[in-house]
């Protein structure tokens, strides 16, 4: 057992001794590959999304140097008619590219990897011939084997993300190991490589051409093994005693291919285990890498940005992207890498003209956990636009509770001739929209409930303070052509207060209305004690 070279099972041991979601079925899927021309697998995700799990796995089912039928035949591929074929039958190479990077300078990493498996090797089988290259290396020691090795690289983007100066050299291995010469098929029975964006684009195709590609975007036959399904986090929590709709409002939301409801499973395990449902993504390096996104100056990303937050969903393509966190060319490409990065989700709308080259979605901020980033990283924004609609959308909220019934007018007034508002304001959903960007600053501090069904009616929008907060409720009626105090009639008919009576403060009462005619707004504000 080495480090590098069949590696072992007692990674997979630690993890099947924690709260174990099953995911062996993704073994099947390799294992229906193996020395076969597709038998080159890249799949990609966002961090703490399993990836490590996955190739900690891979290693435990295909190293031949131990015996790991124990720890398989009770999980879902122990069912498999062949879970034998390929059980403990291979040499595996297990390279974590993080954690060697971690351990040794990157103009070194290529030949740190070849000098300590070649060393392996020879300590593994002392009469193979340790030749002058590396992937002769590789077909002596299958020569003298007679089986082929299992490859699985983690985290094999890193050097793509965090080392740039060594990407040319980094990529030229890669393809020395995987070309389509016939070397690929002399080595390797299969190899699979996880990481979090795709392969590099050489131009408008793949720098590692013979992989054939998982993503976030086109998951395929992967989709369920991206992250927990709705079924397996129920389960957990049963099992746990844990709330199920508490998980599913901070956690889900996440669409990966044909699987609508997907979650994310570091936070998922993190909340089973502590109880607290809030987010997990500060302890990791990942949401520090946030706000150099937002502050991009792209064209149009800004109102993007606010749209986002505000909880609307944009259209991105993302076609172009290079699958590299440097060179843009759009708000398209810095949108889909935060779809890769797992900060916004992704929903494809197929061109109606049936090209799959022009095939554009929409994304959106998936879940509670993710949106408290966001919020948290708004304020810190250094971009003019961003900071603008912050500091108005501050004043607005003031005014709000003040009671300042014309300046709120004023506002919505200017949001109305701003780029954020629709290009056509022609009814209660478009004001709705305007309502949402103006109190934009407000998401930090309330959480916003659209259409909120009362018991006797449907409240268009209402904030209600998060338990930091001591600000006041807000229930905001919006009208279109008719008078303000209507809007607030209506929440006094049908006692839309009532609901929040065990909020205990202060409620403000606001009614909206648009006049087409006039194209103005005004407004009517009560308070409710």
């Amino acid at each position: 057992m080495g480090t590098y070279l069949n590696p072992g099972n007692s990674g997979f041991t630690r993890i099947l001794q924690s709260d174990y979601v099953d995911k062996t079925g993704l073994i099947g899927l390799v294992n229906n590959v193996i020395n076969t021309t597709k038998n080159l697998i890249c799949v990609s995700r966002p961090r703490r999304f399993g990836k490590s799990y996955a190739a900690q796995m891979l290693c435990a089912y295909y190293d031949k140097t131990i015996q790991a039928e124990n720890l398989f035949s009770p999980l879902n591929i122990g069912k498999s008619s062949d879970f034998k074929k390929h059980l403990n039958h291979y040499d595996v190479i297990y390279l974590d590219i993080t954690n060697i990077l971690g351990n040794v300078k990157p103009v070194k990493l290529i030949s740190f990897i070849e000098e300590s498996i070649s060393a392996e090797i020879k300590k593994q089988y002392p009469d193979v011939e340790i030749a002058n290259t590396f992937d002769q290396t590789l077909i002596n020691t299958v020569n003298f084997t007679g089986n082929k090795f299992i490859m699985v690289i983690d985290e094999w983007d890193t050097p793509i993300r965090e080392a740039p100066e060594i990407e040319a050299k980094y990529l030229t291995f890669l393809r020395m190991l995987f070309k389509s010469s016939g070397t690929t098929a002399k080595i390797f029975a299969a190899a699979y490589m996880t990481g979090i964006l795709p392969i590099k684009k050489d131009g408008s195709q793949s720098a590692i051409s013979d992989f054939r590609e998982y993503t976030i975007l086109s998951p395929q036959d992967y989709s369920e093994f991206y992250g927990f399904t709705e079924d397996e986090v129920r389960a957990l929590c049963e099992s746990k005693g844990r709330s199920f709709s508490s998980a599913k409002k901070w956690y889900d939301g996440y669409t990966i291919g044909e699987v609508h409801s997907m979650y994310n499973p570091y936070s998922v395990i993190c909340a089973m285990e502590s109880g607290k449902y809030t987010s997990y993504w500060r302890k990791t390096s990942a949401a520090e890498t946030l706000l150099t996104y937002i502050d991009m100056d792209e064209d149009g990303l800004q109102q993007d940005i606010a749209r986002l937050i505000a909880g609307e969903k944009i259209q991105v393509d993302p076609f172009f992207f290079q699958n590299d966190i440097v060179n843009f060319r759009s708000k398209d490409d810095v949108l889909t890498l935060m779809i890769h990065l797992g900060y916004l989700t992704y929903e494809e709308v197929p061109d109606s003209y049936g090209d799959d080259e022009t095939t554009t979605g929409f994304a959106w901020i998936p879940n509670e956990e993710v949106r408290m980033e966001f919020e948290k990283i708004l304020r810190k924004a250094k971009h003019s636009e961003l900071i603008e609609l912050v500091k108005k959308s501050d004043q607005l909220l003031k005014d709000t509770i003040a009671g300042n019934e014309e300046a709120v007018s004023a506002a919505f007034d200017r949001i109305r001739d701003t780029s954020y508002a629709p290009t056509f304001y022609n009814n209660e959903q478009s004001l709705r929209y305007v309502i949402k960007m103006a109190y934009l600053s407000c998401v930090d501090q309330y959480a916003r409930v659209e259409e909120l069904a009362t018991g006797h009616g449907i409240a268009d929008v209402v904030f209600v303070p998060r338990r930091s907060s001591s600000l006041p409720a807000m229930i905001i009626e919006l009208k279109w052509d008719k008078p303000a105090e209507g809007a607030i009639a209506q929440i006094k008919d049908r006692n839309y207060p009532a609901f929040l009576k065990g909020y205990g403060g202060d409620i403000i009462l606001a009614g909206i209305t648009y006049d087409e005619k006039t194209k103005n707004h005004s407004c009517k504000i009560e308070v409710s004690r």
